[in-house]
């Protein structure tokens, strides 16, 4: 009898052992430290080095590859965190169509604070995008690591991003001065955030316009402007903001798109704006 209770029990337990759904798992425990650009404050950057447990181990690494100018952009952010008294901090410009080095991106992926630099968010996703240097950067974050980025480092968060690019305007220099269909150019981005779209620069730049058209051609996902000199922390489910300035938020709820002559037109569309501590949800 005893033999058969315990067989029992074992069968029992390989049962709900297969059949439980799995937790978590997969799950990335890493913060998100999105910047909208601009002068980065010695308080804004003492905070993210806290926020990434730098104090009592670790390093930091740069990607620049947003850059014009890769090299110099490593060394002025290496300037930016002097102020944090943070010394390890490392960078690499990875280069398109060359194989990555192993002990490059074993060091980007250890890395406790990754930090992608400003530029052009279309030329640092060139480089990277399905790319081994991607899979380390995820892995980083999924192993707890914090991944910041200010700028184009902002725009490449989501999943869907904004190239900054005008399709039907392309030439101009005036900014987004119109809230039409098929304008805004969007391609993809690292996909930390999948069902929200970043702006960044947003009210020294003006880009309402652009980011109401955004909201209206992309319904599911929601709209965040970050101004310069501020960031929104991102940790699970909720972003807080932090900096000096404002971040403005649009949902469109009603989902409703109308379209005349080219100029886009919605209902419900649903605008917030966030003060520096204030905590927004962003699913």
């Amino acid at each position: 009898m005893k033999r058969i209770s315990n067989l029992t029990i074992l069968a029992i337990a390989l049962l709900f052992s297969c059949g439980a759904p799995k937790q978590d798992q997969g799950k990335a425990s890493g913060k998100l430290f999105i910047i909208g650009g601009g002068d980065r404050t010695n308080a804004m950057m003492n905070e993210l080095v806290d926020l990434a447990g730098l104090r009592a181990e670790g390093y930091i690494y740069i990607l620049p590859m947003a850059s014009s100018v890769p090299d110099s952009s490593i060394l002025w952010a290496r300037e930016d965190f002097n102020v944090t008294g943070i010394k390890k901090v490392f960078g690499f410009n990875f280069l398109p169509g060359v194989t990555p080095p192993k002990a490059q991106l074993d060091s980007l992926r250890n890395a406790k604070l990754i930090y992608i630099c400003g530029g052009d968010q279309s030329r640092f996703m060139s480089v990277v995008l399905n790319s081994t240097i991607m899979d380390a950067v995820h892995q980083a974050y999924k192993n707890g690591s914090v991944i910041a980025g200010t700028s184009a480092g902002a725009a490449v968060m989501s999943k869907k991003m904004i190239t900054g690019n005008q399709k039907k305007h392309p030439e101009t220099d005036a900014g987004f001065v119109t809230i039409e269909s098929d304008n805004i150019e969007i391609t993809q981005g690292l996909g930390f955030l999948t069902d929200v779209i970043i702006d960044q620069h947003f009210i020294k730049r003006q880009r309402l316009n652009r980011l109401i058209a955004v909201s209206i051609e992309n319904p599911d996902e929601l709209c965040v402007g970050i101004d310069e000199s501020t960031a929104i922390i991102v940790d699970g489910d909720y972003a807080t903001v932090t900096g000096i300035h404002q971040v403005i938020v649009i949902k469109n709820s009603g989902k409703i798109k109308h379209l005349k002559d080219g100029l886009l037109g919605t209902e419900g569309l649903q605008l917030n704006v966030y003060l520096p501590g204030q905590k927004f949800r962003l699913r």
